[in-house]
């Protein structure tokens, strides 16, 4: 039997373990980390949550990004006796908001939805990583090829799948204060669509929870800055 802590990792929209490689490797002399993968069955967040609890083992540290952070805290608010530590990465917590925003927010999604089914995935890779990550990084040919390809692996019908459960998803902030285990709560200095704002009032709604703000880093900070991702895992998994 495995010294090792069990750590379950939850990737976001349209990704794969890819988005934890480094970090699954970088851990791996004190986690065993193994990546949940998404399916056209996991039609909402809930679902998700519930086929995490179904494959992880009686406890376990839990980490999610983006998408994979809402899925986080539903774990959480389902089975908190179980999760032994938890993190949530470039993510958010409130549901689909009312009015002007809220239907931007849909006609946004609609959007690159409308790309993905008329033009292929990697047409709609391209558009989305304009916001994604950082402008600086966006010659970065590696990064931008591992993303697409991650995408690619993936379907436009699973991307709308997914669509649909974000625009559904439940409200977490009433979980924050009765987070329990130790917290980490981390996004990219630069990320625009999840912001370093957002993820301090997060922190601060978590009793005791630490907050990592990642430099030179937008929305997919695992494979932006593995190695500072993995570093700040690291502290908090050794608490």
């Amino acid at each position: 039997m495995s010294n090792k802590l069990p750590l379950i990792l939850l990737p976001g929209l349209m990704c794969d373990h890819t988005v934890w490689d480094a970090q699954i490797a970088a851990l791996s002399d004190i986690a065993d980390g193994v990546s949940m993968e998404w399916t056209m069955e996991h039609t909402s967040l809930v679902k998700m949550a519930e086929a995490t609890l179904a494959a992880a083992p009686a406890k376990f540290a839990l980490a999610g990004h983006s998408m994979g952070g809402r899925v986080a805290f539903e774990v959480y608010r389902m089975a908190p006796e179980r999760v032994t530590h938890l993190s949530v990465m470039n993510t958010g917590t409130a549901p689909l908001a009312g009015g002007d925003h809220g239907k931007e927010e849909e006609k946004g999604r609609r959007f690159l939805l409308d790309i993905a089914f008329k033009q292929g995935i990697r047409a709609m890779a391209h558009e989305w990583l304009k916001g994604m990550i950082p402008s600086y990084r966006q010659n970065d040919t590696p990064l931008v090829e591992a993303i697409i390809q991650m995408f690619e692996r993936k379907t436009p019908e699973q991307f709308l799948i997914q669509q649909e459960a974000l625009l559904g998803r439940p409200d977490a902030r009433t979980v924050l204060p009765l987070v329990k285990c130790p917290t980490m709560v981390l996004t990219g200095k630069d990320d625009i669509w999840s912001p370093p704002v957002r993820h301090e009032e997060i922190a601060v709604a978590i009793p005791g929870a630490v907050l990592e703000l990642i430099p030179e880093a937008g929305h997919m900070s695992t494979m932006e800055r593995p190695e500072a991702v993995s570093a700040a895992m690291r502290r908090w998994l050794l608490v």
